[in-house]
């Protein structure tokens, strides 16, 4: 293995704040961290000299959760970000048809498109992806992956009629005054039916799957996250394993309520890694999207149509189902990850570890709250009481904020993400963005945490802006306290692994509206340049 000292530079350690002069890299691993002359006297005749030119190196970015395995499919499909009406998401519907040269019956799939940001503010429905083809089954997925639409013909092939019944924790659309489906599938309803989804071959999925990691890697981030995975997922990922194609590590966590079993049948990838992949625990579902107002609510949502004034959202399993996953997942010492974006799903997870931890009670399994959007400052309080992180998809304030302002209401918009209370009480929290749902950023969620802004340029939330140090913390240090390695990532210290990225400029002197101009030059994995801008 090479030697390196990296000097010349920022070197941001995220121990307690320090920066050092130099950091000696010696079998993937810090060997030694300080200043510049003790440093220089421990090298050798092999040892190479990296000068950073002034650059910023400090810990790579480390995902506190995504979803590779969707990432890696979603490169594949008809790119529908950034469509902003239903005419101009028709004619990329279209484009991506003839260029992939689709046969009749072939199926058409899109993702990435975000009702907010269409002119129409609605959802399509079959009638509009009837305009992009009658002969192939059309079927696209909302930005957040909790929703989504298909055409008549795919209404057909899936047998969706009008004697469907809604599966429990979703919503079939329908036609005003009727049971006929309108095309338009939310929460269980469409995640069921996309499950369905023709997949290409495995050995072209895991060739996806590294592509996909090279995305990450792009942005700095060296330990990434597949937070869903079934057991389709999982055999990709054993079979990614054995090849050593993997440059960053990968965390599973298994799908509890339909592939429980996985963790037993899989038993040496639990909490170790094997050929850079480990299995880091569970994962469930609790509710929707506050975006898609699908999140599960205390309190209603605003400006509902006729009929829906007490429209709070809804769950997906019953408090009796939640408090038996939370039983296992304690009884086993296994960590459980759980999806809660509204204040009611927060109430259930957390009702659901108190009555069987008993009041008061503490847990070791560093159970992870993922989302957290409208978790209330008293939740907060539990949480840290229980031993449970949350890990905030901050960059909403910017991206959905405004759109949550009409939502919910300028009290618990200010609120979203509520990280700065979080610092304030001593809890540990992370930032994700949820890859595939936005890019993984690691740079613009900093922003977003520190200067809380959203797209038309509202304050969101004073009282709940952290500093940039802080934000860099979320997304090194207390992200490897999550997954349990904080004894070897998260930040530069001797016996640490070299995982480093290197940044164009010093996060912590830049004025903190520009941080997202900052670019990542080079990304580090012991010691070993896996990303390096061209």
């Amino acid at each position: 293995m090479e030697e390196i000292i990296f000097y010349n530079g920022n070197i941001l350690t995220m121990e307690d704040n320090q920066q050092v002069e130099a950091v000696y890299v010696k079998d993937g691993k810090i060997l030694y961290a300080g200043n510049k002359e003790d440093v220089f006297a421990r090298k050798t005749a092999a040892t190479q000299m990296r000068d950073l030119e002034g650059k910023t190196l400090m810990p790579s970015f480390i995902d506190s959760h995504s979803h590779l395995s969707t990432v890696a499919s979603s490169l594949s499909l008809a790119a529908l970000s950034g469509v902003e009406s239903y005419d101009q998401l028709i004619q990329v519907l279209k484009e991506y048809k003839e260029k992939n040269h689709l046969k009749p019956g072939d199926w058409l799939v899109g993702f990435g498109y975000d009702h907010n940001s269409l002119a129409e503010k609605k959802h399509p429905t079959a009638d509009v992806l009837d305009q992009v083809s009658t002969e192939n089954p059309v079927i696209i997925a909302h930005a957040s992956g909790h929703m989504g639409a298909v055409n008549h013909l795919a209404l057909k092939l899936l047998g969706i009629t009008a004697q469907s019944s809604d599966p429990v924790g979703g919503v079939i659309g329908r036609q005003p005054g009727s049971q006929e489906p309108n095309g338009y599938l939310e929460e269980n309803a469409f995640i069921q039916i996309s499950a369905k989804m023709p997949r290409p071959s495995a050995e072209v999925q895991c060739q996806m799957l590294l592509r996909a990691a090279k995305v990450y890697e792009s942005y700095g981030i060296t330990t990434i996250q597949d937070g869903m995975t079934g057991r389709g997922e999982m055999e990709l990922f054993k079979a990614l394993s054995q090849s050593g194609k993997l440059d960053s590590d990968v965390v599973l966590y298994i799908d509890m309520n339909q592939c429980q079993d996985l963790l037993e049948s899989n038993a040496s990838f639990v909490e170790q890694y094997q050929g850079r992949i480990k299995i880091g625990g569970y994962k469930i579902f609790l509710d929707g999207s506050p975006q898609g107002r699908t999140a599960w609510l205390s309190k209603p949502y605003l400006n509902g149509k006729p009929g829906e004034e007490e429209y709070c959202g809804y769950p997906i399993h019953s408090d009796e189902k939640i408090e038996s996953f939370c039983r296992t997942a304690l009884e086993e010492k296994h960590q459980l990850l759980a999806h809660c974006n509204g204040d009611a799903a927060s109430e259930q997870l957390l009702k659901g570890f108190e009555h069987v931890l008993g009041k008061g009670g503490h847990c070791e399994i560093r159970p992870v709250m993922v989302h957290a959007q409208t978790a209330r400052h008293d939740q907060l309080d539990r949480m840290k009481t229980i031993g449970m992180i949350p890990s905030f998809f901050v960059a909403h304030t910017y991206f959905w904020g405004d759109v949550h302002r009409e939502n919910l209401g300028d009290e618990r918009a200010d609120h979203i993400s509520p990280a700065g209370y979080a610092m304030k009480i001593g809890l540990p929290f992370t930032f994700h963005q949820d890859t595939p749902v936005l890019p993984c950023d690691m740079i613009t969620t900093i922003w977003c945490a520190v200067n809380r802004i959203s797209k038309q340029g509202v304050s969101m939330g004073e009282d709940e802006k952290i500093p940039v140090e802080e934000a860099l913390k979320a997304v090194t240090l207390y992200a490897a306290y999550q997954y349990f390695e904080e004894d070897r990532k998260g930040s530069i210290r001797p016996g640490k692994l070299a995982d480093f990225v290197i940044l164009d400029q010093n996060p912590l002197t830049i004025e903190p509206m520009k941080l997202r101009e900052i670019q990542v030059l080079e990304t580090i994995k012991e010691g070993k340049t896996i990303y390096q801008k061209a």
